[in-house]
């Protein structure tokens, strides 16, 4: 009886943020660790249903660096790198659409559906949302530094995902988008995510990390930081708190901010419900950052 009393209050502490973002669109990026251990990803979408049921508009986005790492491995493809970035070459980008289009995000759907929730998977081999142009940098003496075909996000048919929505179902988009003339283009799926965050003006965009957030010590778990603004954050990166691996999140949370979205939040999808925990109870498990 105190185990069934025990799981009604948790029914009754969550009901007042089911009522609160009922019909909000929120952002989940999908990617890193997470998704080498099909068991935490299974756990994942168990919660993405959930939200989805109890009417959030959930939108999944996706990377697999590793699975590619993995596939051009096996095709006998060595990885290039120009001024220490990834270089993005034909084949590469090939390997890089076959696997997050036509595998990883197919998977994803499939087991949505298996688990009893309705999906969809918008790429440029099914219907593409993410449009993008070519990305180049500039060295610190001045120079061009091309990527190959690595691109930014400029647009997101934004309709196309609000019309999955409200039918019910679950986009699920990998971090592959077309150009203008209807080129491939790889991008990087923490900024594709905060991107659609950004054109939805989502209630919230989530980075499912194998961290437990934004630490005070990175040498310290304990050290979690719940919530932080947006200055604090910049802070936190010119002092080289925040490390290398998670400053592209922070950079792509704080220009979500900027466009819109109320919350961005850094949590740890390897521990079980954590999606859940962190948007539907009253303290969280992870990192909220806002404005």
């Amino acid at each position: 009886m105190e185990e069934a009393i025990r799981k009604a209050d948790v029914l009754i502490e969550a009901l007042n943020w089911i009522r609160q973002f009922r019909g909000r669109y929120v952002v989940i990026k999908l990617g890193g660790s997470a998704l080498e251990d099909w068991d935490t990803v299974t756990r994942l979408l168990t919660d993405v249903i959930f939200m989805s049921t109890v009417g959030m508009k959930p939108i999944l986005v996706h990377g697999g660096g590793k699975a590619i790492s993995r596939a051009m491995q096996e095709a006998g493809v060595e990885p290039l790198f120009v001024e220490g970035r990834r270089y993005t070459d034909e084949k590469t980008l090939e390997i890089a659409a076959r696997v997050l289009c036509l595998e990883l995000c197919q998977q994803l759907v499939d087991e949505i559906h298996r688990q009893g929730g309705q999906a969809v998977p918008l790429n440029p081999f099914t219907e593409n949302v993410l449009v993008a142009e070519r990305l180049t940098l500039t060295s610190k003496d001045g120079r061009e530094i091309d990527l190959g075909r690595v691109g930014y996000i400029v647009e997101v048919r934004e309709e196309v995902l609000r019309q999955a929505c409200e039918e019910g179902r679950v986009p699920v988009v990998p971090s592959i988008a077309l150009d203008r003339q209807g080129g491939k283009l790889n991008v990087n799926a923490d900024t594709a995510a905060a991107a659609v965050a950004r054109w939805l003006r989502a209630e919230k965009l989530v980075f499912l990390s194998d961290v437990p957030g934004i630490l005070a010590d990175p040498e310290r778990p304990e050290s979690l930081l719940s919530h932080v603004n947006a200055a604090k954050c910049r802070e936190l990166v010119a002092n080289e708190v925040i490390g290398t691996g998670m400053v592209p999140k922070v950079e792509a949370a704080l220009e979500a901010l900027q466009a819109g979205v109320r919350k961005v939040h850094i949590v740890d999808g390897r521990m079980p419900h954590s999606l859940l925990l962190e948007i539907y109870s009253d303290k969280g498990v992870g990192t909220e950052i806002v404005l």
